[in-house]
């Protein structure tokens, strides 16, 4: 008995090292914690990334919305998928953005609860949520500064993301220079406002949690709205569409020579 409780105390301390030793890792990061309020108490924590101690250009802007599982109150879990891709000293090298990743807190989400899952489409509600009113005043606040190309503003996110994504352009959309939605959904009945933003979607063949669907019903929106998006369906994937999403250099090419 007293070698087991022994070799279970050794495994629990183990993990807990780990775990700090994992949390370390998350902390050494190029972003920098952020805040924005609105003056009426309502604060948005992000992370901010700048590309290079350069005020002489103005570089253009890249908008990550992370998924659900990221939500909180810590401005660091939302680092932990995508976004490090873009944040990668080669790619910062060739494609120079100041790059913002928010955070949802607890309970919250980039659009409303209630999306038409039985109809694979997600209705434009009428009004955002608070974190993408902030988000959105955000943007419109960093474009007025004078802080960023402003013909190249990028938004992109995954699973919550993606849908953050299109509810984004489908609320402002002469904001936007570019948008990649991974495993997500917006509104088909929205896609003729959408149609001249350059959009490239992604979903998994198998995705369980989000269904293909939802990406190819905007396909053919889009695609009847005389626009023509990228698609990309990645076989024998499921939910995590975004690691060969984010890890595509044609993507990422394509996604920094769009401007207004």
């Amino acid at each position: 008995m007293f070698l087991k409780t022994t070799s279970l105390q050794v495994i629990i301390m183990i993990v807990a090292v780990l775990a700090v030793i994992s949390t370390k890792a998350q902390e050494k990061t190029n972003f920098s914690p952020q805040f924005y309020t609105n003056g009426k108490g309502d604060t948005l924590y992000y992370r901010q990334l700048n590309p290079d101690a350069n005020p002489k250009r103005h570089y253009p802007l890249l908008i990550f919305l992370h998924g659900s599982g990221e939500r909180g109150a810590d401005n660091i879990s939302q680092l932990k998928w995508g976004v490090m891709n873009f944040a990668s000293e080669q790619n910062l090298l060739k494609y120079p953005a100041v790059i913002i990743a928010p955070q949802c807190p607890a309970n919250s989400g980039w659009t409303p609860p209630g999306s038409s899952r039985n109809s694979i489409t997600a209705p434009l509600a009428p009004t955002p949520t608070k974190p993408m009113e902030l988000l959105l005043a955000l943007i419109k606040k960093m474009k007025a500064d004078g802080q960023i190309d402003t013909s190249r503003i990028y938004i992109t996110g995954l699973s919550m993301g993606g849908f953050g994504t299109f509810d984004a352009i489908e609320r402002e959309p002469n904001l936007f220079a570019a948008a990649v939605p991974v495993c997500g959904g917006g509104d088909p009945a929205k896609a003729g406002a959408i149609a001249k933003i350059p959009i490239w979607m992604f979903t998994g063949a198998e995705d369980p949690a989000v269904n293909p669907e939802f990406s190819l019903n905007m396909l053919e929106a889009l695609w009847k709205a005389g626009a023509r998006p990228g698609f990309t369906m990645l076989p024998e994937v499921g939910h995590f569409a975004w690691l060969g999403a984010y890890t595509d250099p044609l993507m990422i090419e394509w996604l920094f020579r769009q401007h207004k």
